[in-house]
């Protein structure tokens, strides 16, 4: 894993006059003009202005697209998507700073999550003997990014892919906390020094520290294994800041995919935090801001103290996907022979603003269409539409589809095994509430949008008792709800921020969710064969490699035996099973297995 000396010397240095700054934030804009104002006995003191853009989450997103609907990307804030609407923004900002004053990073996240990026990682891989070169490269390359960090997302079609569009990135993809796994020496770039120059002529040296998730190490522990170890942010934050600030950085930057509630999904099987970002501000000194990314949320700008210095440090992370970009604009004051931070500030511009940059659109129209044409192939037919929109409340058609589908491929696996005779159960979560297969032609993209994630699938054993303490675990999804009166179902789920992709249902049992009771004691009824589940009991339980890995910090499941696992991904098994069967028939799978009640009464 030797690093591409080249790229890792070279493109640092940007110089150029400082412009005038409309509008940076905490300063006026007759400082913003990299000024002269007077300093101590009468000299006249230099301030130079310029901004950091970032963005992060990007997944796969150049065009305004959904591939899902095969229709421009909407949704219900009228939001758009990709890099080139972002592009659009970059450009208007450059020219009102002046590009030579303005620097791009992005905080990870890339190289997965539309059927753009999966068809370029699996259809036609990049890392083909005449493979293409990556659309995000080309889209990022094109648009001008010095600098962007690892996301636990570049990890998820294994190390050659991502070692390939490292190669077709014009900018250094960073990783402080990406080690050899033997040596514990940085497998990715650590930093890289951006060089911007005053108006009269002096250097402002600016780091940027690339930081990634340490719950790679068990999320795709399957490609990284006994290669590469993720070790905590805030360690290796404190590790290397000091040692920009000793080769002589004048601001420190650090983007981090990692968000900000100090929380992990994987509970204890990691020492290290998951959301670190606030974490590393509070605790390591000598950092000026931090672009945030992985938590998928929107933070224009948070300031958080630090506990050893005293001084604020400004964190902000755009929303995902390309919806927006953020702008640190920062000022700094030349004193006794050095430069120092006067003020940072950061906002987020939203790129539903302005229109997609044509430049970019046209560099890949072609591999656009290529994937149109791929997602709206004809796999079978459905005899009735199935439909997301009430999955989070209601036993429906749609999750026990992905669930049998589950269940058929792992005793299929298992069939002459040790582990034939012990019966299937399956998990599934709502990953998408928009998500529907259409009664009649069944396409590639609608098995895209009912799975979107590449996660693939896995048979673990479980008792009766841990599947008992899976369901409760999952069953906190639900607002605690007094019996009697009405229940609005928009009010009812996401108790305490859970996202719907943290809440599953079991195929091949029946139960009950009492939301009136308290988390912890909400499931009753619990049955098996129509008799009372035996907590002795062995189950074989399909799962998804997220879950099985730790994620949503489920109970028994991280550590159950695993007995199956494929590294094909879920929506290619559906996609299979839809292709072999011909014809999707809710009668074969449909059943009302589970239901939300209050005090015994069904709430629906």
């Amino acid at each position: 894993m030797s690093l591409n000396r080249r790229k890792f010397l070279g493109r640092s240095v940007v110089t150029g006059a400082g412009v005038a700054l409309s509008g940076a934030a905490g300063v006026p804009a007759a400082q913003a003009v990299a000024a002269r104002g007077p300093g101590r006995h009468g000299h006249r003191r230099e301030r130079y202005a310029f901004t950091v853009m970032g963005t992060t989450d990007l997944h796969g997103s150049v065009f305004n697209w959904d591939y899902a609907t095969d229709a421009e990307f909407d949704d219900a804030a009228h939001n758009d998507v990709g890099l080139a609407k972002i592009s659009t923004l970059v450009d208007g900002v450059r020219r009102e700073r002046g590009r030579r004053n303005t620097l791009l990073i992005d905080a990870g996240d890339t190289i997965q999550g539309t059927q753009l990026a999966y068809y370029y990682a699996k259809v036609d891989p990049i890392t083909g003997p005449n493979g293409p070169v990556h659309p995000m490269a080309r889209a990022m390359n094109a648009i001008g990014y010095d600098a962007a960090a690892l996301g636990n997302h570049e990890f998820n079609y294994g190390i050659p892919v991502l070692r390939k569009f490292e190669e077709s990135c014009d900018f250094p993809l960073l990783g402080a906390n990406a080690v050899d796994a033997k040596s514990l020496r940085p497998a990715f770039r650590p930093y890289v020094l951006k060089r911007l120059r005053s108006p009269r002529g002096r250097e402002v040296t600016v780091a940027v520290l690339g930081l990634t998730n340490p719950g790679i190490a068990i999320w795709d522990k399957a490609h990284v294994q006994g290669k590469l170890a993720f070790p905590g942010l805030v360690e290796q934050a404190a590790k290397w800041v000091p040692k920009l600030r000793s080769m002589g950085a004048d601001v420190v930057f650090v983007a981090a995919h990692s968000g900000m509630s100090g929380t992990s999904s994987y509970g204890d099987q990691l020492p290290y935090v998951e959301n670190a970002a606030a974490l590393v501000a509070e605790q390591v000194p000598g950092i000026d801001a931090i672009l945030v990314g992985h938590a998928h949320v929107e933070v224009p700008e948070r300031r958080v103290v630090n506990e050893k210095s005293g001084r604020e440090v400004v964190l902000s992370e755009p929303l995902k996907w390309g919806q927006r970009l953020t702008l640190f604009d920062v000022v700094v004051e030349w004193r006794r022979g050095r430069w120092e931070v006067g003020s940072v500030g950061s906002r987020v511009l939203n790129s539903n603003a302005v229109a997609e940059d044509a430049r970019i659109t046209r560099l890949l129209r072609a591999e656009h269409r290529k994937v149109v044409a791929y997602v709206n192939r004809v796999i079978g037919r459905s005899k009735a539409e199935m439909t997301a929109a009430e999955a989070p409340v209601k036993d429906t058609p749609v999750l026990d589809f992905i669930a049998f589908v589950q269940a058929e491929v792992v005793r299929k696996a298992l069939a002459g095994s040790a582990y034939a005779s012990l019966p299937v159960l399956s998990q599934a979560s709502c990953f998408s509430r928009t998500a529907k297969v259409p009664e009649g032609d069944v396409t590639i993209r609608s098995m895209a949008a009912l799975y979107p994630f590449d996660n693939t699938l896995e048979a673990r054993v479980l008792t009766g008792a841990q599947v008992r303490a899976y369901l409760e675990f999952s069953a906190r999804y639900y607002v605690q709800t007094a019996g009697g009166g009405p229940v609005d179902p928009s009010k009812v789920t996401n108790a305490e921020g859970t996202p719907d992709y943290n809440y599953d249902v079991v195929s091949g049992v029946s139960y009950e969710i009492d939301i009136a009771k308290p988390a912890g004691r909400r499931i009753g009824k619990l049955m098996f064969g129509g008799k009372p589940l035996d907590d002795a009991a062995r189950f074989v339980l399909a799962v998804n490699n997220y879950r099985a890995s730790g994620g949503g910090n489920f109970p028994h499941v991280a550590a159950a035996e695993q007995v199956w696992s494929t590294s094909d991904e879920i929506r290619n098994l559906i996609i299979g099973w839809v292709q072999e069967s011909g014809e999707i028939d809710p009668a074969q799978f449909a059943a009302v297995d589970w239901k939300l009640t209050r005090d015994g009464v069904p709430v629906f």
